[in-house]
């Protein structure tokens, strides 16, 4: 098998785990069993995936409070995820972070953030890093399309591209903001437009077609690594679940939801396509959700087997020590 199919196969696996990471995680947290919020991304992953199949552990990656799959994309522990999300020790914040905090620098992501648009100033900083520290890394920001509208994302955006900093400002438009659908919050049909008032291109691509979305993370991260500076890519995708787990969304019709999920799912769509190129085989992808599923079993065991932070652990890695 060429590289180029196994990058492939590889890619349709990362989407499964996602995928199946997050349909469980909803499920454990609807039986009561995860503390806090969960935000999902069932729908969007190749938007995540498409992206960070062309990262490498070096690269930064920042995310959002709907940032799990960006995370397993990047290559984050599915154990250390899961006991995150139960609120157990062992999780990649020892259990006081949750779904919408977490980070591993050793893999490059600097941090799952809670703050709509916070990612885009941190991730500036560390393209201002890179170009200090004359490497040729590249830092990727994913966020919204409701978060596009707040001002640090211009103010970001203004920065990188006067320093021409090796920044991907990737947008996930999954057409809605909250309760809020993106054609009613903003006056451009095309968020990527947006990138020419920072003299930087802007790249709108089908975001549920992990093939088009890898192609252009490819095209902008060759401008980065070259010193070309920053690119937007707007990737056009829905979100299927609501806004968090528990939405009543009453803001939009289920008959819409079910579209989007018959007609364009990406992981229906790339299943589709590597079956067409021989890639792929109707046994070979139920062997790859098995394998999947038994990985998931091993991290939620360990989660569940995982003890909680004691008490008086409640307000230690506060404070860097001076």
């Amino acid at each position: 098998m060429t590289s180029e199919k196994k990058t492939l196969l590889s890619m349709y696996r990362t989407m499964v785990t996602i995928r199946q990471f997050e349909t469980m995680a909803g499920e454990h947290f609807a039986a009561g069993q995860i503390p806090g919020f969960i935000h999902l991304s069932i729908g969007q992953e190749a938007s995540s995936v498409g992206v960070c199949s062309c990262l490498r552990p070096v690269d930064y990656v920042a995310t959002t409070h709907r940032g799990h799959g960006h995370l397993i994309a990047k290559g984050a522990d599915l154990k250390r995820m899961t006991a995150e999300l139960f609120g157990k020790v062992t999780g990649y914040c020892k259990g006081k972070g949750g779904s919408m905090h977490i980070a591993d620098f050793s893999i490059g992501i600097i941090g799952a953030n809670g703050v709509v648009a916070g990612g885009l100033p941190l991730i500036t900083g560390a393209g201002l890093s890179i170009k200090l520290r004359k490497t040729d890394q590249v830092a990727v920001v994913f966020f919204g399309d409701g978060a596009s509208n707040r001002g640090p994302v211009h103010e970001a955006m203004n920065m990188a591209s006067i320093w021409k900093l090796p920044v991907i400002f990737v947008v996930e438009n999954n057409q809605y903001a909250s309760t809020t659908p993106q054609g009613y919050s903003c006056s451009l049909r095309d968020l990527c437009q947006r990138a020419a008032a920072y003299n930087m291109p802007g790249i709108g691509v089908d975001g549920n077609d992990v093939i088009a979305v890898r192609k252009a993370a490819l095209e902008a991260i060759s401008r980065a690594r070259s010193g070309e500076g920053p690119t937007m890519i707007e990737n056009k995708t829905y979100r299927v679940r609501g806004h968090f787990e528990g939405d009543p969304q009453k803001y939009r019709n289920q008959a819409e939801v079910i579209t989007w999920q018959k007609e364009n799912d990406p992981i229906a769509r790339f299943e589709q396509l590597l079956v067409k190129d021989r890639i792929l085989t109707g046994k070979k992808s139920k062997t790859i959700w098995d394998e999947v599923k038994s990985e998931l079993d091993e991290a939620l065991e360990f989660a569940k087997n995982s003890p909680f932070p004691k008490p008086e652990e409640a307000l230690e890695d506060l404070f860097v020590n001076a």
